[in-house]
């Protein structure tokens, strides 16, 4: 049986190759832990969430019980990221950058995965921007064999204080004029971030074309999500182009940081399609 959330976010549209899933499966197996925890990390609209779906689903094809958990999910909510704006700075309402997920929970909910307790699966609402309530949250009852975890940061690493005085984009510089903002994501990265990396046994990084990319892949992901949900409203082009600023610098970091640290990288062209594996 499979514990996960729905399609909803996923974004490749043919899906990954069958050897590449296979390849992915296999890893996760031979992995030494009793259930595992096996990672993909990936800039926005890359196929992780896709990816991760195809997995448990051959997984789920060879009788494994498995639970698929993404950052996403672990947002913190609208209200506490609304406190964070008022106390720190705010660009903090925001989902999305470091600083914004709730680090802790995502250790407990991996702990106790890992160690076959019953845990309930924490779920975010993109299009409400919101955490989902408590009740409808995915029961995960007894031990599952694998774990897959997926997110845009996964594995990401703080900047040298000294990158974050030139400003980025244009939010950067006109909303983040006295690096507030960026610093409190860089430091969230070098506080909170590795305890949660630490519960990783192993880390996939499927490695887009370069972060300009992102803008189209990011754009397809939300019109599939309002296409799935006529009745409401997602982000039109401007919105979008703002929204991604706010994942600018980390996800150029990750680019030049994580191929070097991931166990494997799948080199991604504008279509998607491997052109490793």
């Amino acid at each position: 049986m499979r514990y996960c959330r729905a399609m909803a976010q996923a974004t490749h549209p043919d899906g990954f190759p069958g050897p590449l899933v296979a390849a992915a499966l296999a890893a996760a197996r031979a992995l030494p832990a009793r259930t595992p925890v096996f990672a993909i990390s990936g800039l926005q609209g890359s196929g992780k969430s896709t990816l991760a779906m195809q997995i448990a689903a051959r997984a789920e094809s060879d009788g494994l019980r498995v639970a698929v958990l993404s950052l996403d999910d672990l947002y913190l909510t609208q209200a506490e990221r609304l406190r964070l704006a008022r106390d720190v700075h705010p660009l903090l309402a925001t989902r999305g950058p470091p600083g914004t997920h709730d680090v802790a929970l995502g250790c407990r909910v991996l702990d106790a995965l890992k160690a076959g307790e019953d845990i309930d699966l924490p779920r975010f609402d993109k299009l409400a921007d919101d955490r989902v309530a408590n009740a409808a949250w995915t029961r995960v009852r007894g031990r599952v064999d694998l774990v897959l975890f997926e997110g845009w940061c996964v594995g990401a690493t703080p900047e040298d204080d000294t990158a974050l005085a030139m400003p980025i984009n244009a939010l950067e510089r006109d909303e983040d004029r006295d690096g507030r903002w960026r610093r409190h994501c860089n430091d969230a990265l070098r506080r909170d971030y590795p305890a949660l990396w630490s519960r990783l046994d192993a880390l996939w990084f499927l490695q887009p074309p370069g972060f300009e990319i992102v803008r189209t892949w990011r754009w397809q992901q939300e019109q599939a999500m309002v296409a799935r949900t006529p009745d409401r409203h997602g982000m039109d082009r401007a919105q979008l182009e703002h929204f991604i600023q706010h994942y600018e610098r980390t996800s150029r970091h990750l680019l030049a940081t994580l191929p070097a640290r991931a166990d494997r990288v799948v080199v991604l062209d504008e279509a998607h399609r491997p052109v490793s594996r």
